[in-house]
Parts: structure tokens; sequence; C-alpha cells
């Protein structure tokens, strides 16, 4: 993760077999694609040179990276872990290392703790012509490909199934994704809160105040949301205060529709770098949490395949999945969100776009220079950051045409036309 809270290595998408493509490489074998005029090996981590023929019955991962980009550091760790448990079991795989480090010494100095080969650093024409083969548009980046040399599974996101799955996505072929794709379709399926919150030495969370001991099995048949975070993480601090707040309308609410409070509830999972850390946002917020270090964090961020933070994933009563979008839907419609279900949703846009007709079509804001035209997403608008209470906005906006200045309608404050 970086300062941001970005999960580096990670994309959106389906990990079906759509993500292998079966790019026809008949005529090019492992050999003249590692291959150049002048060299037929590769380096292994003692330097000694290995014949690229070796290669020719292995599935084979090329890993693009980087000493100077920090994602390409934290990726080459977890790399090697799976590396080196493939090795252990007797898997045919192998690693190739493809550098775009800025020296022969950054390289040398990168490659010493990696235990797989690596085309030397001279070989510019190789990484280029490898560049091109596999369109890397970025770093790090896996190809994995089969062995063989007729018609292989080409394999692009190897990074992200690496992050995903570790060692089970081997050997990176359509059935074993398509596998991994159902098996993790029927635990979604049978996913409910104690088989997300507890292990087999916690069967609580920690409350406020006091730290107090809470039973897992007391939030069950409540909406809800588990809240990754952690106080380094600048758009978390952000964020904290505004579902601080929103929390506590939704419990407001609910006391008022007279229903129970309790239908609610936060879990924080701490991504904070020390217990300190965790404390202090412990002691900030009025939420359940996870201990700090418990192993749990780390498996709900894989199994929700958490990209970045801060992010508010959403459970129904059920403990299935409404929506990993929750903070997106706080950000626009605060605790009108809840209970987030695609009925409620769909409400709240039906009245937005009620109150819509009522709005005139231009105005001038007091708070620009141009005119401001009012913009639907069909028409210009869509998800947006208000300018001027920079909060985030959805659907129906007054947009400046010149400059792109664009406010939500309620914060428009003077209207002159």
């Amino acid at each position: 993760m970086n300062e941001q809270g970005e999960y580096e290595g990670f994309t959106n998408g389906d990990l079906h077999s759509d993500h292998v493509n079966n790019n026809n490489i008949s005529t090019t074998s492992i050999s003249s694609l590692l291959a150049s005029n002048d060299r037929d090996f590769l380096l292994d981590p003692h330097h000694n040179q290995v014949r690229i023929s070796n290669l020719e019955d292995k599935v084979i991962g090329i890993y693009f990276s980087a000493n100077w980009y920090y994602p390409c550091k934290n990726f080459t760790q977890v790399l090697i872990g799976v590396y080196e448990q493939l090795k252990g079991n007797g898997s045919n795989f192998e690693v190739v290392f493809v550098s775009s480090d800025e020296n022969s010494d950054a390289f040398n100095n990168y490659r010493a703790s990696m235990p797989w080969l690596a085309i030397p650093f001279s070989d510019l024409e190789t990484k280029k012509a490898l560049d091109r083969k596999f369109h890397v548009e970025g770093i790090p980046c896996l190809v994995i490909l089969q062995p063989g040399n007729s018609k292989e599974e080409v394999v692009h996101n190897g990074v992200e199934l690496v992050y995903k799955y570790g060692a089970h996505a081997f050997p990176f072929t359509t059935e074993r994704l398509d596998e991994l794709l159902m098996e993790e379709k029927q635990k979604h399926a049978s996913q409910n809160i104690i088989s997300l919150l507890t292990n087999c030495d916690r069967d609580y969370l920690l409350g406020h105040p006091a730290r107090k001991k809470v039973p897992v099995a007391s939030i069950v048949g409540k909406t809800i949301g588990l809240y990754f975070s952690a106080q380094w993480c600048l758009p978390g601090v952000k964020f904290t205060p505004k579902l601080i707040s929103v929390y506590q309308k939704i419990k407001q609410i609910l006391t008022q529709e007279g229903k129970n409070s309790e239908d609610f509830e936060i879990v924080f999972v701490s991504n904070d770098r020390n217990e300190e850390e965790f404390n202090s946002n412990l002691d900030t917020t009025p939420w359940l949490t996870i201990p700090f270090g418990d192993p749990t964090i780390k498996s709900l961020a894989k199994y929700f395949d958490i990209q970045g933070i801060p992010c508010l994933v959403i459970l129904d009563p059920d403990g299935k999945t409404l929506t990993m979008n929750g903070r997106n839907l706080l950000n626009l419609y605060k605790e009108n969100a809840y209970p987030f279900t695609e009925a409620k949703l769909e409400l709240i846009e039906r009245h937005i776009k009620e109150e819509s007709v009522n709005l005139p079509r231009s105005v001038y804001h007091e708070g620009h220079r141009h005119e401001l035209s009012l913009v639907s997403e069909d028409t210009g608008g869509g998800p947006f950051i208000c300018c001027d209470c920079d909060e985030q906005g959805y659907g129906w906006a007054y947009l400046c045409l010149e400059c792109g200045y664009e406010v939500h309608p309620k914060c428009v404050g003077s209207v002159k036309n």
C-alpha cells in the first residue's frame, strides 16, 4: 500500500478466463522470445549463465519490474514467497526478470534479493521487444506463458492473480482460473458475519469505550459496514469524520423511527502500521474494531480484493455483500443511503430527478464568474467533486462549460437570472 492508501498491484475486474488471451505464438519459442542474436542464456542469482532452452517445458512468468518503484518492491516480496512455495513442491515454474532499473548497479542490487533468472541488464533490445510483444503499459507486470509452442495461453494479469490467490493460481491456465472463480463465488454465496469476522482464536470485537469485548454473534442480523482505513492514510483521515457523522445520524434516524439504533454497525479493519496508530484510531471513533494485528485483517482485505483505502464494504443483515462502494454512497447521499439496498438507492435517484424539474436551467453562482448550466449524468454530469464544498456529487450539477467549474445544486448561493 502507498501513502495515499492504495493497495499496489491490484486492478479492477472479473478474474474469469477472459484475462487469458489465446495469443497465437506458435512460431515463437521461449528461446526466440528471451534470447538475442549473441545471447542464448539468462543469468541466475549467482551470475551463472543458464541456457534458455532449459525453460521450454516450464510455466514462465516474465516479470517486468524496477527497484525505484515502491509497488514493484512490494510485489517482489510477494512473488518471492509464491515462487519459493511452488519450487518447494516441485512445480515447473520459473520467473524471468526484465529490468527497468536506472543502471547496472541498481539492477544488481535489486536482483540480489531475487531467487529467479534475469535477462542481462545490457540487453535493452530484448527488453524493448518484450515490452512491445506483451503491450506492457506499467510495472509491476507479470506475464505468464504456458509450456509448448502451439497457441500458448498468455496471462497478462499475473500480478493481480498472485496477489489474490498466491500459489493457488498455478499453473495459471483457463481451467485453473475458472476453478478459482467458481470457488470464490461459492465462498461469497455462503458468507456470513461469523465466518467473516471470527477465527479459531477470537470470537469477539473490541467495543468503544474501554475496549470491551463484544461477541461477533451479537451483530448477526444487522447491516454492517466494514471500514478499511489507517491513521497514516490521508484520504482515510479526511473521510473518517464524515463517516462518524453519518454513523451517528443513521442511529438517530433509526431511533426516531422507533427502530433499534443497533441495527446498523461499523467494524473497523485497521491497516495501521503500529499499535500506537491503532490505539489513536480506536480512541477517537465510536464503532467496533478487529484487534490490531489479527490475521482476519489480511484475510478480509484479500477476500474482498481491497485495492485501496479508505474503503467501506456494506453487508446486509444476512452477512452478504450489498456493495463495495459504501464510501462513495455516503459521500453522495450521506445518511440517506441507509440501508444501502438497491431499492433505496433507486428511490434516492428518482427523488433527485424529480427535484431537478424545479431547478433553473442556468444560474450565476456567487462563487464563480461564469454562467453555470444544469447538467445531468446523460448530458455531461455524472460523478464529480463539488468546487464549493469539496464533497462528491453525482447526477445533476451546475457546470461551467467554459472552465469546468462544477457544483451541487444545493451549493448554488445566489441565483441572478
